[in-house]
């Protein structure tokens, strides 16, 4: 299937380990030009070098959880390309803790990292997005659905962010901005592209899992990609579940 990327411009953020430069690597795969980020600039270099061409792509160095980063990406993006069609945002994992022991300034600091940050990002890219067909995927975790243990936080957090990304769809549909979420299961920690999350597989085993294995960091990104592209021109406002099939709902 051609997905219709080739020559079209994102940003991903994130974009230099995990599951960020993954989806970097299989977008420049499929031929889009991009706007990479991350707040290293040693690792987005080293990244970038392994990635694809450099006159492809465009290195950004910037936290999106520090208020402008958003700005100067998408001001980077039109000068370099001359548009933009949209967005891979990595959202982040906010620390390990309980809903009864994290502190008041837990909860703030991981609204603005997590939530406050991604949304920025997303909303910048919207107002500033070409419009053939625009795109944005959020990279959340499964955690959306079903609570993690010892992840009081992420838990509190992360389906407030989803919610928020299907508000969005319904406010830039209308223009022919898409946006949805993935949401990722356990990640193969011993793969080249760590990205760990709490699960709620039972114990350090997959029995929950009716695929019996973590996924790869590709497996994720695909799909991510995917739902970027413009094959998935009728999707909007869902969240895609990618897990192995841990999460039993529909």
């Amino acid at each position: 299937m051609d997905l219709g990327l080739s020559d079209r411009v994102y940003i991903v953020s994130g974009a230099s380990t995990g599951l960020g430069r993954s989806c970097a690597q299989v977008l420049a795969d499929e031929g889009a030009l991009l706007v990479l980020s991350a707040g290293d600039p040693e690792e987005l270099a080293a990244a970038a070098g392994g990635i694809g061409a450099p006159e492809r792509m465009l290195l950004v160095p910037g936290d999106i959880t520090e208020p402008g980063t958003e700005t100067r990406l998408v001001a980077a993006a039109n000068a370099r390309f001359g548009r933009l069609d949209g967005a891979v945002v990595s959202c982040g994992t906010p620390p390990t803790s309980s809903v009864l022991e994290a502190s008041d300034a837990s909860w703030r600091e991981a609204f603005e990292a997590s939530v406050l940050g991604p949304l920025r990002l997303a909303r910048s890219v919207a107002k500033a997005a070409t419009g053939e067909g625009a795109s944005l995927v959020m990279l959340l975790s499964s955690t959306v659905r079903s609570p993690a243990q010892d992840a009081g936080v992420a838990n509190g957090l992360r389906p407030g962010l989803a919610m928020a990304a299907k508000a969005l769809a319904d406010e830039l549909g209308p223009r022919g901005i898409r946006i949805n979420n993935v949401l990722v299961g356990r990640v193969d920690a011993d793969s080249p592209l760590e990205f760990e999350e709490p699960t709620a597989v039972d114990g350090d085993g997959f029995e929950a899992v009716p695929l019996r294995r973590a996924g790869l960091p590709d497996e994720f990104a695909r799909a991510a990609v995917f739902l970027l592209s413009p094959a998935a021109s009728y999707i909007t406002g869902a969240s895609l579940t990618v897990d192995g099939g841990a999460d039993r709902s529909l």
